[in-house]
């Protein structure tokens, strides 16, 4: 018959959930109310209903808060408040809550926790395939951020709910993995919880000898570190007892037993399910060894603590060794009467190891109906081995499919890197590109202001050159004129002077004569200097002549690609040599660029360009009876921002009118009080 040391493994494995859950009272002084309300709500001296206003009243304030690590590890604390006060729904519905919150902010050690919260959540509730689940992906995760101290706890986790679907040779391969997270660790808890779980797999299985081992190594661990929060020793050398008990070493059991009862003098009050345990456990062995001493005492003793603290599982195996005591001693009607009543209530809570007990117990109790228990048991035996199997099947394909997400979602992440990555590269090549068009678009400007500032120094070199030509021209005038008054001149009147000084006492008709005939010179020597001024004149309208023949020259040019009849009207007032030379230049190539767009575009047979000089400003005017073409949508040609550029340059202002089919205006007045000299 299975013993009741099951409930003892059970406590063994509930050991971790308790010490996550249970938080020490802090006596230091707190005044935030939320710190204030948390400490409440977890002091057990506390009414319960005061308790859960407490904790409600935090939930209140943290819910509204921003989403951070530290409101998530307070609603974690609000969480586990509702774990010890037994309120499952409410633990897990915060649970819930904070589980969105750490993926909303991918805080991954918080989902992973989230993930554990629940699995114990699904334990409780005795859903396990949904416990499996969450401790399963709580697992992926603690490895992925490498924290052995609790994935080992989530193995334990694993390896309690395989136990509970008898999945022991699974659940003693979780707790092992558990135990080699743990090895290099300092929480001798948790490593304490691994070994008490082989050591309960090992009893299942059979195994005394290792389970003695694994129980050993938990009891010395719980000596060395002095643990006593939940009556770790008293545990261990009860589990030791059973071990020995289901070896049938019944002896050595009860001093086992004995000895976990003197470990606590206060263990029937602080951990009272586990002293009932002790006692239940303690009067079978001596019934096995048919010690009836403080019997059936002992097994009353223990089912009065577990009626008291509705423990069902205790009471159903209380009765059942009650029933076989009863056996042992004649009275058959107590006999079944406890057995029955062990069999009903299995039913009731569904408890089916109890049940196969209730069965074999009332078989043996009477044997008139022995093959219908037998037949009952038999079925009811396979149908929890198909369970078990079944159990076995859906915890492998709930890791399989666990792995599976978790490889699809890595998949996911990688298609996103590499989206990412393309998404960059084609920004990078954008950018380059850009970089590249824009580089050449600044290479292209460049050069075609070099090539503008090349076609300036061309004019203005031309211009030079024909200066000095004109200098040179002016200075062999000069030399002549200086030749010519000296040579011709200068003689003439000097010989005239001599001989009309010579003639002025002489009255007679010869020296009039003579007179007449210098007076003649005189008048000849006049026209020559006369002749010689007006050279002058020429000389200084062909210097102001100098740029106008460069725009003569243009013109020519353009008469010689185009049928347009050209008409020219200049102002003959202008001094150009008093003009800057930037500002003529400027001029000049606005003019060419003008005759350019009319031989392009116009198919103009007259063109009138007129240079006129109003008061302090030069006005150049260039018209066209072409075609005409529209102003808004050819104001951003080339040809026309180069215009116009190059009247900005000059500060001038740049005006053009044009209609369809009435030809075009371009008017460029440049300012000339501060240019001229």
């Amino acid at each position: 018959m299975k013993k009741y040391y099951l409930l003892s493994f059970v406590i063994g494995l509930l050991l971790l959930g308790c010490s996550k859950k249970k938080e020490k009272f802090s006596e230091k002084s707190i005044s935030d109310t939320l710190a204030t309300y948390l400490t409440l709500a977890n002091e057990d001296t506390i009414p319960y209903e005061d308790r859960l206003s407490y904790n409600k009243k935090a939930f209140a304030i943290l819910i509204n808060q921003d989403n951070d690590s530290l409101n998530r590890v307070n609603l974690f604390k609000v969480a586990n408040r509702y774990f010890n006060m037994n309120n499952f729904e409410e633990y897990q519905k915060t649970t819930r809550i904070v589980l969105e919150k750490a993926k909303s902010d991918n805080d991954t050690i918080s989902v992973a926790k989230a993930y554990s919260y629940l699995g114990d959540y699904y334990t409780n509730s005795l859903r396990r395939d949904s416990a499996y689940s969450y401790y399963s992906k709580a697992e992926k995760l603690y490895q992925k951020l490498n924290d052995k101290v609790n994935l080992g706890g989530v193995y334990i986790s694993i390896a309690t709910v395989q136990s509970y679907e008898n999945d022991f040779l699974g659940s003693e391969l979780s707790a092992i993995k558990a135990l080699n997270a743990l090895r290099d660790s300092n929480n001798k808890n948790k490593i304490y919880e691994a070994y008490n779980l082989l050591g309960i797999i090992s009893n299942e299985l059979k195994d005394y000898e290792k389970a003695l081992e694994y129980h050993t190594k938990a009891l010395n661990l719980a000596k060395e570190n002095n643990m006593n929060i939940f009556h770790e020793k008293a545990s261990s050398l009860n589990n030791i007892g059973n071990v020995y008990q289901n070896d049938n070493k019944h002896k050595i059991a009860i001093e086992k037993f004995n000895e976990a009862l003197l470990q606590d003098k206060d263990l029937s009050v602080e951990k009272a399910d586990l002293y009932a345990l002790i006692l239940d456990n303690l009067a079978y062995s001596k019934l096995k060894t048919k010690n009836y001493s403080q019997l059936p005492e002992l097994f009353y003793k223990s089912l009065k603590i577990r009626d008291s603290l509705n423990l069902k599982t205790g009471i159903i195996y209380n009765k059942l060794h009650l029933s076989e005591y009863y056996l042992l001693e004649k009275d058959s009607l107590k006999a079944k009467k406890y057995g029955h009543e062990a069999l009903l209530l299995s039913r009731n809570i569904k408890n089916y190891s109890a049940l196969l007990c209730s069965l074999k117990q009332l078989g043996t109790i009477e044997p008139q109906k022995a093959s219908i228990y037998s037949e009952e048991y038999i079925r009811i035996n396979d149908s929890l081995q198909s369970a078990e199997r079944k159990s076995k099947d859906k915890f492998a394909r709930i890791e399989y499919e666990t792995d599976e997400i978790i490889q699809q979602k890595d998949k996911l992440a990688e298609q996103n890197r590499n989206i990412l990555f393309f998404f960059g590269l084609v920004v990078m090549i954008g950018i380059l590109l850009f970089v590249i068009k824009n580089q050449r678009s600044k290479t292209k400007e460049l050069m075609l202001k070099q090539a503008q500032q090349k076609a300036n120094e061309d004019i203005y070199n031309l211009m030079l050159y024909q200066q000095n030509k004109i200098e040179e021209g002016r200075t062999n005038e000069k030399v002549r004129i200086a030749q010519e008054l000296h040579d011709g001149i200068l003689g003439r009147l000097f010989g005239a002077r001599l001989n009309l000084d010579s003639l002025n006492k002489r009255q007679d008709e010869e020296a009039i004569t003579s007179r007449n005939n210098y007076l003649v010179e005189l008048k000849n020597i006049e026209q020559d200097i006369r002749e010689i001024s007006h050279d002058l004149n020429r000389e200084k309208h062909a210097l102001n002549n100098n740029f106008i023949g460069i725009i003569n020259s243009l013109i020519e040019q353009q008469e010689t690609v185009s049928q347009a009849k050209v008409s020219f009207v200049v102002d003959m007032e202008i001094e150009w040599e008093k003009i800057e030379n930037y500002i003529k230049i400027n001029l000049y190539r606005i003019l060419q660029e003008a005759l350019l767009n009319i031989n392009k575009y116009a198919q103009a047979e007259n063109i009138r360009i007129e240079i006129i000089k109003q008061e302090k400003t030069l006005r150049l005017t260039v018209t066209d009876d072409g075609v005409g073409f529209s102003v808004s949508k050819k104001s951003k040609g080339i040809g026309l921002q180069n215009m116009l550029s190059r009247a900005n340059a000059c500060e001038a202002t740049f005006d053009i009118k044009s209609k369809i089919g009435k030809g075009t205006t371009i008017t460029v007045a440049f300012p000339l009080e501060t240019n001229q000299k």
